[in-house]
């Protein structure tokens, strides 16, 4: 075999290697936090929202008693919101979101991702 056939098809098998790598999904970081306490429901004020930066979440509750989550990654660039009031926003690129998640401005197009949480008495626990 030649140097140079040898070469082509090592090139060829790390090519597929890293085609088969992206294809496994890596896990989320709130993948780790289900079935535990993500914020409190005092800490989260009505028609607004909490940012809980450790478990990249978005916490609102648009109406009393009403919590929602979201990824706190921007769907445009992958920046993390750095901020919450009446609405979500990346200040990356000035993208906008609502309290429900849906983009309000772009450059975003895409919603936050949603995550189910629940609530026991004041624990907000991501499901």
């Amino acid at each position: 075999m030649s140097r140079r056939t040898m070469l082509a098809g090592t090139g060829a098998a790390g090519a597929v290697a890293l085609t088969a790598a992206a294809c496994t999904a890596a896990p989320k970081p709130q993948d780790a936090l289900r079935g535990q306490v993500v914020a409190q429901t005092t800490d989260v004020p009505e028609g607004g929202g909490l940012l809980v930066i450790d478990a990249k979440l978005v916490i609102t509750q648009p109406e009393p008693g009403k919590f929602q989550a979201f990824s706190a990654t921007c769907t445009h660039g992958g920046c993390t919101v750095q901020e919450v009031t009446t609405e979500i926003l990346c200040l990356c690129h000035h993208s906008k979101f609502g309290l429900d998640g849906e983009v309000l401005q772009g450059p975003a197009v895409d919603p936050l991702e949603p995550f189910e949480v629940r609530v026991e008495g004041t624990d907000i626990i991501l499901v």
